[in-house]
């Protein structure tokens, strides 16, 4: 008598034959039409191909006596029923579950296998947490659907994402710093924050109509950091703000974009928990980056004194430098309080005193907005915003020796964590309507860390060998995907043992779901 694995793959080879007749006898059908039944075609077989995996791994596992964890033996009893969700479709398959009164039961293959306890495929769970990191779950659910035919909750991928965000933290405590190789001579560290909309929990939520000034959100800030090296970029304040203002660089200039250095090794995180946390979490990180390759320690944040404090805290032996970009808006704020933004004379008057701030005459530049703030013909607006300007410039002189910077080859721009806080917070969590719980929002948060780090595949085999660990207490033997190895045209196929389902009742449910799948 055939088992079960028998049948099924008679049912793919028929079902392949099918696929090359379909190709060499599609004389009329466009491009179009044959790579989309092709597609289908192939989820069809995968789906059978997955169900031959776990029919032979079900008919390998031997059905003699299992101990449990204290010891005691636990007799072969019957085959249970499992779920697996792949992205072929949801599959029910047959292992063997041992059993006995007053002590419980147990399936081994689960831990052979690694399943989770739910459900849910690892392909399945990374495809749409990639996924639901860069676009709304809605999107997700809809991608799933228009691909592959499949049903997704929107509670899944969130219950998914809050799930596997959870040893990120962990993740990070334990991977390597650089390769010393790969790295540069400076360490540079910045810190920014970016307000993330959290759901209100108030009557608020609940009202059909909100009043003047009520919002259904509120928002609370995530700190963005970032780490990594670079190499010293050698150029002069004239260069600088040529550069700045699209002018022609000066003749004596050996500034070359195209050879500059570039960040090396570059790490970001951002998280919900308050500076402090985002600060020592940062800390640890610069702690595996030190060296004796390292020379120059930099860091870079805007003017926040709040931000500037804890830095100082957290790291000692870093130059704090006040990002210039934000230092140059003060110039340009207080440039169109002046001046009419078509009046030619703003420009030059931002210009010059770009080159002061440059040039390391930044106190001249505070005198200068003082004697205009009390020059008689200043208006009362004009006068504050003067002030505003100079007192801000006052308060983070000992932050702004930007030529000692420039002839050290230090940036002097938070570009990176400006791009880190766009890319990481605001892209995703700013969405039309979008409204986050902390909870979900942190978790997301580590996800889309682990991503625009290219640490995604390093990660999620992390994270599978930590789960199986928490839930079998054994390591992991192997890392592979359940899919890879199904599709894996090395395995050779084992019939030793035979799959206690009638031939019949299983083609009903292949056949059912692969439909599914195809529609």
């Amino acid at each position: 008598m055939s088992s079960n694995s028998d049948v099924i793959v008679q049912e793919m080879r028929q079902e392949f034959e099918s696929m090359l007749h379909y190709v060499r006898h599609s004389e009329n059908e466009t491009a179009y039409e044959a790579e989309r039944n092709i597609f289908k075609r192939l989820l069809k077989m995968g789906y059978g191909l997955m169900l031959l995996f776990f029919s032979l791994q079900a008919e390998r596992y031997p059905r003699i006596d299992i101990e449990n964890e204290k010891g005691e033996a636990l007799p072969y009893h019957s085959e249970k029923k499992r779920d697996y969700y792949s992205i072929f479709g949801k599959l029910p398959f047959l292992r063997p579950y041992f059993y006995k009164k007053n002590v419980g039961g147990q399936s081994p293959l689960d831990e052979v296998l690694s399943l989770g306890e739910d459900c849910y495929s690892d392909v399945v769970r990374e495809i749409a947490e990639y996924l639901g990191v860069t676009m709304s779950y809605e999107k997700v659910i809809g991608l799933f659907q228009y691909l592959l035919g499949q049903s997704l909750g929107k509670n899944a991928v969130q219950l998914m994402v809050a799930e596997d965000g959870e040893d990120v933290g962990a993740y990070y405590e334990q991977k390597a710093a650089p390769d010393v190789d790969t790295e540069k001579s400076i360490l540079v560290i910045q810190a920014d924050g970016k307000g993330v909309p959290l759901v209100k929990e108030t009557e608020a939520m609940n009202k059909v109509r909100l009043g003047k000034g009520e919002k259904r959100s509120k928002k609370k800030e995530a700190v963005v950091t970032s780490v990594y090296t670079i190499g010293p970029n050698e150029r002069s304040a004239e260069e600088v703000t040529a550069s700045l203002f699209h002018k022609e660089k000066p003749e004596t200039s050996t500034d070359k974009p195209s050879e500059w250095e570039k960040p090396q090794n570059k790490e970001v995180w951002a998280t919900l928990d308050g500076k402090d946390a985002a600060l020592e979490r940062l800390a640890s990180r610069v702690d595996k980056r030190q060296g004796e390759h390292i020379t120059d320690r930099v860091a870079l944040t805007d003017g926040a004194e709040a931000l500037q404090d804890r830095v100082l805290k957290h790291a000692p032996g870093f130059t704090l430098i006040l990002d210039f970009i934000h230092a140059n808006e003060y110039l340009w704020d207080t440039a169109n309080r002046l001046f009419k933004k078509k009046n030619s004379k703003r420009d030059a008057w931002v210009e010059k005193r770009t080159l002061d701030l440059l040039s390391g005459h930044t106190d001249q530049v505070i005198v200068d907005l003082r004697g205009l703030a009390q020059a008689p013909r200043t208006t009362k607006a004009q006068q504050e915003e003067l002030n505003k300007t100079a007192n801000y410039f006052e308060r983070n002189l000992g932050y702004m020796h930007y030529d000692e910077y420039l002839l050290k080859g230090w940036p002097i721009a938070s570009g990176v964590i400006e791009g880190a806080c766009r890319h990481l917070v605001k892209d995703r969590f700013e969405l039309t309507g979008m409204r986050w719980t902390q909870e979900g929002a942190e978790s997301l948060l580590h996800l889309r860390s682990v991503a625009e780090n290219d640490d995604w595949d390093d990660y999620h085999a992390f994270r599978r060998e930590q789960r199986h660990l928490r839930l079998y207490a054994s390591p992991l033997v192997t890392q592979e995907s359940l899919e890879h190895m199904a599709l894996d045209s090395t395995s050779q196929p084992s019939h030793e043992f035979a799959f206690p389902q009638t031939a019949k009742k299983r083609h009903k449910q292949t056949g059912a779901g692969a439909e599914r799948l195809a529609a």
